[in-house]
C-alpha cells in the first residue's frame, strides 16, 4: 500500500522537491500552501493533490487535514516545511515581526501536528520538520527566525518522546544555504550591500562551507524521504543537519587555516 504524505510549503523549493521524490516512489502526496499557481504546477508535474490553504491559520489547518483524509482516508506522513523569515537583530525586529515569525514557524506546526496526530497515530506514521542550521548556530540579524526554528526542533523531539511508544516517529532536518526561491531572495538582499549577483552571493555565503556550495533542494528532499521511510524505522527525535558540513567548522581555528584570508581592517 502506498503511503499518504502531506507536505506544507509544497509549491516551491524543498517542499516541491519532496513532492517530486515521494510521488516518483509511488506515494500519494498532498501539497499545500498559500499560492495557487505554484501548487498547481507541482500537482500537474507529479500527480500530487494540491490544496490551497494558509496553515498559519486554524481554518487552513483544518481544511488541509480534512481534505487529505477525505481524499485518501489516511495519513502516513507529515512534512512541515512552511515558514517565513524577518531579518533583523534583537533591537531591530519589531514585536509584530517576532510574533508573526513564531506564529507561522512554531505555533502553526504545533496546531498542524495536533490536528494530524490522530491519523498519524492510527497509521503509526512519521513527521519530518524542515528546520534550519539557523536553529543550531546563531547568526547576525536572525534572532526571530533562529528562535522559531530552535523551538520547532524541540517540538519535534517532544513528539518523539510523547508518542514514540505509540508508533510515531518525529525528526527534523536542518538545511544550510539551499538554492531555492527563498534562498535566492535572501542572497539578493544580502548581496545587494556588496554589489554582488545572486550567484556570487551564494559563493561568498558558502566560501567556508566544507563542500563550498549551497545545497540543491533535491539533496534536502532525499534526507526528508529517508526519515519518512522504513529504512529509518529506529530513527526518532533526530535533528539532522543537511549543510555540507558547515556546522562542524570551528570558527576559533578558521582564521588560522592557511587556505583562509581574514580581513582585520574592520576592527
Amino acid at each position: 500500500m502506498s503511503r499518504v504524505v502531506l507536505v506544507t510549503g509544497g509549491g516551491t523549493g524543498i517542499g516541491a522537491a519532496v513532492a517530486r521524490l515521494l510521488t516518483a516512489g509511488g506515494d500519494q502526496v498532498v501539497v499545500c500552501g498559500r499560492r495557487e499557481e505554484p501548487l498547481r504546477d507541482v500537482a500537474a508535474a507529479t500527480g500530487a493533490r494540491a490544496v490551497v490553504a494558509d496553515v498559519s491559520e486554524p481554518a487552513g489547518i483544518a481544511r488541509v487535514v480534512d481534505e487529505t483524509i477525505a481524499a485518501h482516508g489516511r495519513l502516513d506522513g507529515l512534512v512541515v516545511n512552511h515558514g517565513i523569515i524577518h531579518v533583523g537583530r534583537v533591537d531591530e525586529v519589531t514585536p509584530e515581526q517576532w510574533e508573526e515569525t513564531l506564529r507561522v514557524n512554531l505555533t502553526s506546526p504545533f496546531l498542524l501536528v495536533r490536528a494530524a496526530l490522530p491519523h498519524l497515530l492510527a497509521a503509526r506514521g512519521a513527521v519530518v520538520a524542515v528546520s534550519s542550521v539557523a536553529a543550531l548556530r546563531a547568526a547576525d540579524g536572525m534572532a526571530a527566525y533562529s528562535a522559531s526554528k530552535a523551538g520547532l526542533q524541540m517540538l519535534v523531539q517532544s513528539l518523539a518522546v510523547d508518542h514514540g511508544r505509540d508508533g510515531l516517529r518525529a525528526n527534523a532536518v536542518c538545511p544550510g544555504w539551499t538554492a531555492t526561491e527563498m534562498g535566492d531572495a535572501e542572497m539578493a538582499e544580502l548581496g545587494a550591500a556588496r554589489g554582488l549577483s545572486v550567484a556570487d552571493a551564494y559563493r561568498l555565503a558558502t566560501a567556508v562551507v566544507p563542500q563550498r556550495r549551497a545545497a540543491r533542494p533535491e539533496e534536502v528532499a532525499a534526507a526528508v524521504g529517508w526519515l519518512l521511510s522504513g529504512a529509518a524505522s529506529y530513527v526518532n527525535g533526530v535533528v539532522l543537519p543537511v549543510d555540507g558540513g558547515s556546522c562542524v567548522v570551528d570558527p576559533g581555528t578558521l582564521a588560522l587555516d592557511p587556505r583562509v584570508t581574514v580581513d582585520l581592517t574592520g576592527g
